[in-house]
């Protein structure tokens, strides 16, 4: 039996010399009396973990930890309303800072393993999703005239699953302009859907080395320059492998280059997915493979707003809604790993609920992640 909480060793395991050095370069602790950074940090992580709706719950969850808080590197119980107000006046940028430094750390730490595909270029999954808020409330969230969202552009490692680029706009901002500032390192492949056939954005990938897979659109103008083969045994789904340019002088200027274009069947849903990439060299089969691999990043989003306090939020601030997505980002970051180091094979939605039922449960952590349910052994009474 360990002597500290699980969510205590969880805490544990961060490397919080890492996180130090981002709060002490921020400044964020400057003229900070009792409740600093870490301190903040550390009660909206638990927020998510024991799935708290308000500042009175993360407030009170607290309280009831007495004893251990001191575990968490946390002095004292915060007040709901020193919570509120830290939330909505310390820059998030500093929580941005430790979730960037934590992907690299647990990245590093972790042997993720690829899955399905052989070749060595990186992967990532490329789109947004939209977090809707009462515009009444949330005035700064513009979306439309009559509701509020804020947009997540997030771009997915498909080998670990996880996001190592989150740019939070408002709701407004289109897909296609916010991937200009996603930085993309040369030769790995970006797999997006339709939104970001944007055929300057193309242009701008291809002339940086860095492959794209895109579903392009329907009103697309352009002629085909070759016909490739197609596969004889394998990937029968396969309909065409074309090499193309565009016909209208506006697309040509924006994409100047050739493009090949590769049709699918989907036979799951029964219609036609048609597709652009410029790389000429892997199989048809694969490049239907690699956009089939986008429907991680919908699965990653469905996480998110399922398990994760993200669709309701307990401050109605910019500042205070980048806070609590950034410190979301930051547990399904931790939650991934502890998955992954699991011997026992986790749904991850399991997980959470249980990691939520035995937050100040006094076990190994360990031993709870490879034996969850396995009972505690008999005593043996003494006649």
């Amino acid at each position: 039996m360990a002597n500290i909480t699980l969510f205590a060793q969880v805490i544990s395991h961060l490397p919080k010399e890492n996180i130090r050095k981002i709060i002490k370069s921020s400044g964020s602790d400057k003229h900070c009396k009792g409740y600093n950074t870490w301190s903040q940090f550390v009660s909206m992580i638990f927020s998510q973990f024991s799935g708290c709706d308000s500042v009175r719950d993360i407030s009170n969850g607290l309280k009831s930890a007495t004893g251990n808080l001191n575990h968490l590197g946390i002095n004292r119980a915060p007040s709901k309303s020193t919570v509120a107000y830290q939330n909505a006046n310390r820059d998030s940028s500093v929580f941005r800072g430790i979730f960037y430094s934590l992907f690299q750390y647990f990245g590093q730490q972790a042997l993720w393993q690829r899955r399905k595909f052989r070749f060595k270029m990186p992967i990532k999954l490329l789109d947004s999703t939209l977090v809707s808020l009462t515009l009444s409330i949330y005035d700064w969230a513009h979306y439309t005239t009559t509701k509020g969202a804020v947009k997540m552009h997030t771009l997915l490692d498909y080998d670990s699953l996880l996001p190592e680029f989150v740019n939070i706009t408002d709701g407004k901002t289109t897909d296609n302009k916010a991937a200009f500032d996603i930085e993309l390192h040369p030769y790995s492949i970006v797999v997006a859907d339709r939104g970001y056939c944007d055929y300057s954005l193309l242009n701008n990938w291809d002339s940086s080395n860095v492959f794209f897979v895109v579903r392009h659109k329907d009103n697309i103008r352009y002629k085909a320059i070759e016909e490739l083969p197609l596969p004889e045994k394998h990937a029968q789904n396969v309909l065409i492998d074309e090499i193309i340019e565009f016909e209208l002088s506006a697309a040509k200027s924006k994409y100047p280059k050739r493009l090949r274009r590769i049709a699918v069947w989907n036979d799951e849903h029964g219609f036609e997915i048609e597709l652009l990439t410029n790389n000429f060299t892997l199989a048809a089969s694969s490049i239907a493979a690699l956009y089939k691999a986008r429907w991680n990043i919908e699965i990653f989003f469905r996480n998110l707003k399922q398990l994760l306090r993200i669709k309701s939020f307990i401050g109605t601030s910019r500042n205070a809604v980048e806070t609590q997505i950034w410190t979301a980002m930051t547990t399904m970051l931790i939650l991934t790993w502890l998955k992954h180091i699991a011997r026992y094979k986790w749904a991850l939605a399991n997980l959470v609920v249980t990691l939520r039922l035995n937050t100040f449960t006094k076990i190994d952590l360990q031993k709870w992640l490879d034996q969850p349910f396995t009972p505690p052994p008999e005593t043996i009474e003494n006649d």
